[in-house]
């Protein structure tokens, strides 16, 4: 059975979930496949262009040198990240692009032929693409994991790291992870190993839990800088005027700009040698992405995301929106009102979708002008796409922009 046609047949979501089972089978896994140094990210928001960023300098870094010539620094580098927009293969990346079908399909054969069927069914469907990636990773000099919605009990926890990259925690996912900051952080932080860089958060409990997590795990734990906290040093100096010039060229608003930051000192952390000016290659699809001059798209659904997406937004933008069921959606638009001239509200294909009435009512209560979203686009308004992977998903086929 070929590799989509497995993952259909496995449901997405559980209400209950064992978190043994992905450890056994990495057990029967692990000796099959070598393992590479790892990056693990985790958190609520930045998790995809932090660890994107990482790998993108690292393998540019890589790409340069012949392999003979290579000492600790990287050559071959994998991103794991979920979840995808159009595709499966945007989750596995590898030396700079999404991974093919036809390697996809041999691991893919390789990973169940190795667990077996009994085996291969009972995983979920990100346990098993979470052993899928380290089955295509194996041959790398670096991978970054990207934790799915939890930490500790999270599929990309199995296997020992090198560095953990705490990113921006918020409230979400509470049904999984707890009903306040200090619960969600602890399950989030008690993934940690060895080392750990803790990007600055939106709420000092999360701070405080990091400290308890790693004196008790005896890790070192590295707080990330951004270049405005430490002006006298001459190379931050140099690395902020590259990085705003860098950020001005592709249009970033300053959350991707600390973004930046962050997976720099990452690098610094495991002595992997980059060159910062790689990023004018970068491609950050889905994040605060211009399709087109008038266009961007955000795969952000939370709070946190709302919150910073507000700083960078044009006045008077239309928002093409919808939600799922388990975001304070209200909420949400009530932080972005500012900015909004109207909400076009388009279908999604989730069966955790909010209901569109549901949506109008917050929005009447709120006082936003709606209206449903008919597929036709003005080029001299603003727009932006926000409010879930479907929702960026559902436009992108609508409008055919790739």
């Amino acid at each position: 059975m070929d590799l989509i046609t497995f993952l259909d047949q496995k449901p997405l979501y559980y209400k209950e979930i064992d978190h043994e089972r992905v450890h056994i089978a990495y057990g029967v896994l692990k000796s099959y496949i070598k393992h590479p140094r790892t990056i693990h990210i985790v958190g609520t928001n930045g998790k995809g262009s932090i660890g994107r960023m990482i790998a993108h300098l690292a393998w540019c870094q890589g790409a340069s040198i012949e392999p003979y010539e290579k000492n600790s620094f990287c050559f071959s580098v994998g991103h794991y990240t979920s979840p995808h927009i159009l595709k499966f293969n945007e989750r596995i990346w590898i030396n700079g692009t999404d991974i093919s079908d036809e390697v996809l399909e041999y691991a893919h054969q390789r990973l169940y032929g190795i667990l077996g069927k009994e085996m291969s069914q009972a995983l979920s469907y990100f346990e098993y693409t979470t052993l899928l990636a380290l089955v295509v990773f194996e041959k790398c000099d670096l991978i970054i994991l990207e934790a799915g919605l939890g930490g500790e009990f999270d599929a990309t926890n199995i296997c020992d790291k090198e560095l953990s990259v705490i990113t921006p925690i918020g409230i979400d996912h509470q049904a999984f992870l707890g009903n306040t900051i200090v619960e969600i952080a602890t399950t989030k932080i008690r993934s940690i190993q060895k080392k750990v860089l803790l990007a600055p958060q939106p709420y000092s409990e999360v701070v405080e839990v990091a400290k308890k997590v790693a004196n008790d795990t005896k890790s070192t734990l590295v707080f990330a800088q951004l270049f405005e906290d430490n002006p006298i040093e001459d190379i931050c100096k140099s690395y902020s005027c590259v990085l705003k010039k860098i950020a001005k060229q592709k249009g970033w608003p300053n959350f991707l700009i600390q973004n930046a930051m962050v997976a720099m000192q990452a690098l610094d952390m495991l002595e992997i040698p980059y060159d910062l000016r790689d990023l004018e290659s970068l491609r950050l699809f889905g994040r605060f992405y211009p399709v087109t001059e008038n266009i961007r798209i955000d795969v952000g659904h939370n709070l946190l995301a709302a919150k910073v997406i507000v700083e960078a937004m044009e006045p008077k933008t239309v928002l093409i929106y919808n939600s799922l069921d388990d975001k304070d959606y209200e909420i949400i638009l009530r932080i972005l009102k500012p900015k909004l001239k109207r909400v076009e509200i388009i279908d999604i294909n989730s069966q955790r979708a909010t209901t569109k009435v549901s949506i109008e009512f917050a929005l009447e209560r709120i006082g936003i002008p709606y209206s449903d979203f008919n597929g036709i686009l003005d080029k001299n308004e603003y727009y932006l796409v926000f409010g879930s992977f479907y929702t960026v998903e559902a436009f992108l086929k609508t409008i055919k922009i790739k």
